[in-house]
């Protein structure tokens, strides 16, 4: 299996005192059956050139959770990690898949106007693009309509927003479905993912 370093949610422990980095821990059961075992990266951006000293990673994976700091998100210091994990990837070639979030960290860092979306929290629903139709997960409250110059979109849901999307030279891509969380369409989401890291 090859290494990929991923990113992590931020999470408030009230009880304890804490702030936490957290990964949901079917990433590690998902990205397994990719070929990969997760360098889970901490909110530490300073230490990504550290890390990155021990261990050459296949790529960069951006995951779900907490809302972008300019939109009102309350964890700074992943923004911080995921921009230095995005300009480490930029230096080294490598390729960054982001995953709801994720993929509107990608997407806002590129220019996209992200606005609230009505019904894509908590449900599932049907997207159409190049792979043809198919029914995914929807756990995010925020979309957009139209991708960056340099980017194509690969699916769009219903209303016309944005699923997913890839750069044209390929190596920045990201969808709004967390597949993780998939369980009958796994096979189609670990194809993309072995496509696109270069894993067979």
């Amino acid at each position: 299996m090859k290494p990929l370093f991923v990113s992590q949610r931020v999470v408030e422990d009230t009880k304890h005192g804490e702030r936490r980095d957290a990964l949901d821990q079917r990433w590690g059961c998902f990205l397994e059956v990719c070929g990969f075992y997760a360098v889970h990266v901490p909110n530490q951006p300073k230490w990504i050139e550290e890390i990155e000293k021990s261990i050459k990673p296949a790529g960069v994976l951006l995951t779900g959770g907490n809302d972008l700091h300019e939109l009102g998100g309350a964890a700074p210091e992943r923004e911080a990690t995921e921009d230095a994990l995005l300009d480490y990837a930029g230096r080294h070639k490598l390729r960054v898949f982001g995953v709801c979030r994720g993929f509107q960290f990608l997407l806002h860092r590129a220019g996209a106007k992200l606005v609230k979306g009505e019904g894509h929290s908590g449900t599932r629903h049907m997207i159409m693009g190049v792979d043809g139709y198919r029914e995914v997960n929807s756990f995010h409250d925020w979309v957009v309509s139209n991708t960056p110059e340099g980017w194509r979109v690969r699916a769009r849901g219903s209303d016309g927003t944005v699923e997913s999307a890839e750069v044209e030279n390929g190596r920045l891509a990201g969808q709004m479905w967390h597949p993780e969380r998939e369980t009958d369409n796994l096979q189609f989401d670990v194809r993309r993912f072995k496509n696109f890291f270069g894993v067979n």
